[in-house]
């Protein structure tokens, strides 16, 4: 299978965002969105995924995070379709069940070519450090609407928010993994009845 990489720059009035991506990477990465707790979470795309990124964002945060983590969600979105090719040959679907002490998340998802998210996340409370909880679904809508990926994300239980957000990115790093993977069985063959996605 051909090199499954690309590099997409954003630049818009709030954020300046360019993100590299290799599909079939070793987990190596470089991680500067001006939003450490964030940093911290895509760190487990890289880790769990064996997705190579760098992903550096300067963006209007002396307002807030919101631009910021919206736009490097749309911007990997893009650059993850760009990477993924023409989706041949891939398994397509992927899940995953992730723990972190009392927490509990599942996450599914269908590299369909349609974006759609379900979002099932109460957390206990409404920030770590510094970071508002409620932009992970911004970073993920943008995600899916670009990537073309519909998406379910579960957390099932936990506690402590940290680790209710941590298995989540987790999981999702590990469903993405077997999502992309290429399938033996499937060499050249495009994974749907309708032969195209």
């Amino acid at each position: 299978m051909s090199a499954r990489q690309a590099t997409v720059v954003r630049n818009t009035n709030e954020t300046k965002i360019s993100v590299s991506i290799n599909l079939d990477g070793t987990g190596q990465g470089t991680l500067a969105t001006g939003m450490p707790f964030l940093d911290h979470m895509l760190d487990q795309i890289v880790r769990h995924g064996l997705i190579d990124l760098d992903i550096r964002c300067e963006g209007d945060t002396h307002i807030d995070d919101h631009h910021s983590a919206e736009d490097t969600g749309i911007t990997l979105g893009q650059a993850f379709a760009q990477a993924l090719g023409d989706k041949k040959g891939i398994r397509r679907y992927g899940h995953a069940y992730v723990p972190l002490d009392e927490a509990l998340s599942r996450v599914v998802l269908d590299i369909s070519g349609r974006p759609g998210l379900e979002y099932h996340v109460d957390f206990t409370r409404g920030r770590v450090g510094n970071f508002d909880v409620d932009l992970f679904y911004e970073f993920f809508q943008g995600f899916v609407n670009h990537a073309g990926v519909t998406l379910h994300i579960d957390n099932l239980r936990g506690r402590n928010t940290h680790h209710q957000i941590e298995t989540i990115f987790k999981a999702f790093a590990r469903a993405l993994r077997a999502a992309v993977e290429p399938d033996p069985r499937m060499a050249g063959v495009m994974p749907s009845t309708k032969g195209s996605l």
